[in-house]
């Protein structure tokens, strides 16, 4: 047997996806994959860089897989790798650094990992490859990458430098791999990406070209599109899904904030009131539709009667939940030098406000949903007699184990909100 190697993934699904990747490029060269939390002769971290909060996780968890097994190695890939390699580098816990091209080489780079070897890198402008993963760690839902970096360079957000320019394989591509996703039995696959509205736009494709294909793919039943920038979620989209039998009545947009003042200041490419149009669209084809978005709180130059605008527009709306993130600074990007930084205490304050709102739209959302129908796709995991899964609109449902319905799809109907966030349902088939 190989050597024994351990994989902790921080951040994204797109992160979670490329794990994946890379955990199976290692079996076929022979190395042992073992949990996390067992002893393993190397450890690889693929870390997030988004927040600086994600850093220090990277750092925690370095620190303990040391604790664990002294005498392994450790391998710091990905996001906070490319951005901050000389401060990995100068921890002397960590033994090989690797950016998010040098990543997909990891056998390469493990095999020289004895003399310590570190990697040279990439900068942003030479990231150009694109490579392709999905996901196999579950039985029932892949996470496909289509594409890949942004060339947004939005003023708080560090991605773009760590990531590198927008790139994607062709539709024909991007098909041939899915089809791989059909041979392995997946019944639902999550397009990831860092903007994947932006698929094909160097090549005279479209993300709208790419889903009317992967629509006609036999083996796959369900779709869901991740997430989507509102600029970009066209209304020929929209019209799609809506008609569609596999693409999910699911969106994830983010907002970032409801003020257009902020929104400018964060060099977003739209409105509030774009926003605003797109998810009344989404609602009026699709009534019973998730629509998810991610708020940014903290941001600088918000001050009180910005922040109140924008909780006033988000409550507006009929938004099903919101990811509600705290502005970290990163000195790489423009709103680090700008002006009116906010407390962390009015942070934490203001992030509250929004957890709230987010609850009170996740628990309407939900009671709206009682005594409707749906069909859901049943995971494997026993939790204490319950198995989860998630209708199509990504109303996730708890209901008593059979081990027969593990990747199986079925109608149900909902009956009750339960108080730990899913609700119970009856089958009606």
């Amino acid at each position: 047997m190989g050597k024994k190697v351990a994989f902790h993934t921080l951040g994204c699904k797109l992160n979670f996806s490329e794990t994946s990747s890379m955990a199976e490029g290692l079996k076929k060269e022979g190395y042992s994959i073992v949990d996390w939390n067992d002893i393993a002769d190397i450890y690889i971290i693929n870390s997030c860089t988004v927040t600086a909060k994600a850093e220090k996780k990277c750092r925690d968890a370095i620190k303990k897989v040391k604790n664990i097994n002294p005498y392994s190695k450790v391998v710091v890939a990905g996001c906070y790798a490319e951005i901050k390699p000389e401060e990995l580098k100068n921890n002397d816990k960590v033994d090989t650094v690797l950016g998010n091209t040098e990543k997909y080489k990891l056998a390469h780079y493990l095999a020289e990992i004895e003399d310590r070897q570190y990697t040279d890198f990439s900068d942003v402008n030479k990231t150009k490859e694109f490579f392709p993963t999905f996901s196999k760690d579950g039985r029932t839902r892949t996470f496909f990458k289509i594409q890949d970096g942004c060339d947004y360079f939005c003023t708080y957000c560090a991605i773009p430098y760590a990531r590198g320019r927008n790139r994607y394989n062709t539709v024909e591509e991007t098909i041939k791999t899915a089809n791989e996703i059909a041979k392995n039995g997946f019944k639902e696959v999550v397009l990831t990406g860092i903007n994947i509205g932006e698929f094909g736009v160097k090549n005279g494709e479209s993300f709208f070209e790419l889903i009317k294909e992967l629509d006609k793919i036999d083996g796959i039943e369900r779709y869901r599109i991740s997430s989507i920038e509102p600029n970009l979620i066209t209304d020929e989209i929209i019209e799609f899904v809506s008609k569609s039998n596999k693409f999910l009545p699911h969106f994830h947009i983010p907002l970032q904030s409801g003020s257009n003042t902020l929104l400018e200041l964060m060099n977003r490419r739209y409105t509030t009131e774009l926003f605003a149009q797109k998810v009344l669209k989404i609602k009026e084809l699709m009534p019973n539709a998730c629509v998810a978005a991610d708020v940014i709180v903290g941001f600088p130059g918000e001050t009180d009667e910005l922040f109140n605008e924008a909780t006033d527009f988000i409550e507006s709306l009929p938004i099903s939940y919101l990811h509600v993130f705290t502005y970290s600074d990163r000195q790489i990007t423009k709103a680090s030098k700008f002006k009116g930084q906010v407390s962390g205490k009015v942070k934490k304050e203001r992030s509250k406000v929004l957890h709230n709102i987010s609850d009170k739209l996740k628990e309407n959302f939900y009671n709206s949903n009682i005594n409707n129908t749906g069909k859901v796709l049943f995971e494997s995991q026993d939790d204490n007699g319950f198995m989860h899964g998630f209708t199509d609109n990504y109303v996730k449902v708890r209901f008593p184990f059979h081990g027969t319905l593990v990747n199986r799809i079925k109608n149900v109907k909902i009956t009750a909100v339960n108080n730990d966030g899913t609700v119970s349902v009856e089958m009606i088939e």
